[in-house]
C-alpha cells in the first residue's frame, strides 16, 4: 500500500479535489468567524473566569465550541444547540408514535425530521443565549460592560445567528464537501487546541519541569490509546443472515447471504457526553455557590481522582452506553424486517427468537465497548493528577477526533477505490484506468 501515492491520487480526481478544497474553505471560514467578538463583553474578565471552570459543564461546552465560549465570540454556542436538538429528536422517535412513524417514512420522513431539528436548534439557541446573557450579568468581575435588557436581546440575537450560520456551514460540507459537516466542525474546534498543548509540552521538557523519560512514557501511552480507540471504533460483530429465494414469473429474487454488523461501540461518544453532563453538575454548583459547605463537600467527592468520582463516572457511562444503544438499535425491528424479506439467521427461528438472539449478542458486544469508553473518559483526569500532563488527552475530544478522522478517510477511500486508485486502508495496488 502506497500512502504517498494515495494522497497524490486525492488531487488527481477533479470532483474529490473540489470537495476537499471546499471543505477546507468552509472550515477556514468557521475558524475566522470564531475570532469575531460578541459586543458588550469584557473578554479578558470572561477568560479569567473560564480558567477556573476546568472540569465543569461550562468547560465542556467551551470545548465543543472550539474555545468560542471563553473568548466570547459570535460562535460562542457553537454547534451544541443543533446536537442537543438532534439527540432530543432521536430520543423522541422511540417514545412519541408521531416521530416514530415519521422516521419510517424513508427520505421524506428524514427531510421532515431535519427541518424540525433546524427549528429546534433556533429555539434552543435563543433560550441558551438569553440564559447565558442573564448569567453573565450576575457574575462579578465586570464581565458585562453595559448590563440590561438591550444587552440580553443583542447577545441572544447575535449568538443565535452565529449558531444558525455554523449549522448552515456544516450542512454545506455534508452536501458539497467531504465527510460529515457537523462532526468536522466539532473536530476542527477540538484540534485547534492541539498546537498550544504541544508547545506547552515542549517547553516543560526543555525547562526540565518534565523529565524526558516521563515524556517518552506518555508518548507511548498516547499512541497505544489512539490505536485502541481505532480498534474499538472499527470493531464489529457480524451476524450471518440468509435470504430465501423467491420466484416471481421467470425471475428469481433473493437467495443472498449477508450479515448484520453490530459495532462494539454503537453509541459513539454520546454516553460520555450524557455522563459528563451529570458528573460535572456538582463542580458547577460549587463554583456558582462559593462558600457553601454542602456544595464544597459534594464538589470534592465528584472531582478527579476521587474514587467516588471515578466509580460514578464509569458506571454512568456504561449505563448510558446500553441505554443509547437500545434507543438507536431495536432488535425487534431488525427481526421483523428480516422476516418480511424472508431473511433468517442460520440456526435461529424467525420472529421472537431472532429478536432475542440479536438482543443477547448486542448486550455482550456492547459491554467491552462501554467499559472501554469508561476507561478513556477517566484517563485524562488521571493523567493530569498523577503524571501532571500539561494537556487534556482522552475523553470525548479524542474519541471525536479519531472517529471523525476515520469517517472522513473512509469517504475519501470510497472515492479513490471507485475510480480504481489506491485507498488509505486497502491492500494491494489498483491501477488507474487508462
Amino acid at each position: 500500500m502506497n500512502i504517498s501515492g494515495s494522497y497524490q491520487s486525492m488531487f488527481r480526481i477533479p470532483e474529490l479535489k473540489r470537495r476537499i478544497l471546499f471543505t477546507a474553505m468552509i472550515l477556514l471560514v468557521y475558524r475566522l468567524g470564531g475570532h469575531i467578538p460578541t459586543p458588550g463583553i469584557n473578554r479578558e474578565a470572561l477568560r479569567a473566569f473560564f480558567d477556573a471552570q476546568s472540569g465543569t459543564l461550562m468547560g465542556l461546552y467551551d470545548m465543543f465550541s472550539g474555545g468560542g465560549l471563553s473568548n466570547a465570540t459570535v460562535f460562542a454556542l457553537g454547534i451544541m444547540p443543533y446536537i442537543s436538538a438532534s439527540i432530543i429528536l432521536q430520543l423522541m422517535q422511540t417514545v412519541v408514535p408521531y416521530f416514530e412513524k415519521m422516521a419510517k417514512e424513508g427520505e421524506s420522513g428524514r427531510k421532515k425530521i431535519n427541518e424540525i431539528t433546524r427549528y429546534g436548534t433556533v429555539v434552543l439557541a435563543l433560550i441558551q443565549s438569553f440564559g447565558m446573557a442573564a448569567g453573565l450579568e450576575q457574575m462579578s468581575g465586570g464581565i458585562v460592560l453595559n448590563p440590561g435588557f438591550a444587552f440580553k436581546l443583542m447577545t441572544a440575537i447575535t449568538l443565535t445567528a452565529g449558531t444558525v450560520f455554523v449549522m448552515w456551514l456544516g450542512e454545506q460540507i455534508t452536501e458539497r464537501g467531504i465527510g460529515n459537516g457537523i462532526s468536522l466542525i466539532i473536530f476542527i474546534g477540538i484540534v485547534a487546541r492541539y498546537p498550544a498543548d504541544i508547545l506547552n509540552t515542549f517547553q516543560q521538557l526543555r525547562s526540565g519541569e518534565m523529565h524526558i523519560v516521563k515524556g517518552l512514557i506518555i508518548g507511548v501511552l498516547m499512541l497505544a490509546v489512539i490505536a485502541a480507540i481505532i480498534a474499538i471504533t472499527q470493531g464489529q460483530r457480524k451476524i450471518p443472515v440468509q435470504y430465501a429465494k423467491k420466484i416471481v414469473g421467470r425471475r428469481t429474487y433473493g437467495g443472498a447471504n449477508t450479515h448484520i454488523p453490530l459495532k462494539v461501540n454503537t453509541a459513539g461518544v454520546i454516553p460520555i457526553i450524557f455522563a459528563q453532563s451529570i458528573i460535572m453538575f456538582p463542580a458547577t454548583l460549587t463554583n456558582l455557590f462559593p462558600g457553601n459547605g454542602f456544595f464544597e463537600v459534594l464538589g470534592r467527592l465528584f472531582s478527579p481522582p476521587n474514587p467516588v468520582y471515578v466509580l460514578s463516572y464509569g458506571l454512568l457511562i456504561i449505563l448510558f452506553a446500553y441505554f443509547y444503544t437500545a434507543v438507536i438499535l431495536n432488535p425487534v425491528d431488525l427481526a421483523d424486517n428480516m422476516k418480511k424479506n424472508s431473511g433468517f439467521i442460520p440456526g435461529v427461528r424467525p420472529g421472537k427468537k431472532t429478536a432475542e438472539y440479536i438482543d443477547r449478542v448486542l448486550s455482550r458486544v456492547t459491554l467491552p465497548g462501554a467499559v472501554f469508553l469508561a476507561v478513556i473518559a477517566v484517563l485524562p483526569d488521571l493523567l493530569i493528577k498523577i503524571f501532571n500532563v500539561p494537556f487534556y488527552f482522552g475523553g470525548t475530544g479524542l474519541l471525536i477526533v479519531v472517529g471523525v478522522a476515520l469517517d472522513t478517510l473512509q469517504q475519501i477511500e470510497s472515492h479513490l477505490v471507485m475510480r480504481h486508485y489506491d485507498g488509505f486502508m486497502t491492500k494491494g495496488r489498483l491501477r488507474a484506468r487508462r
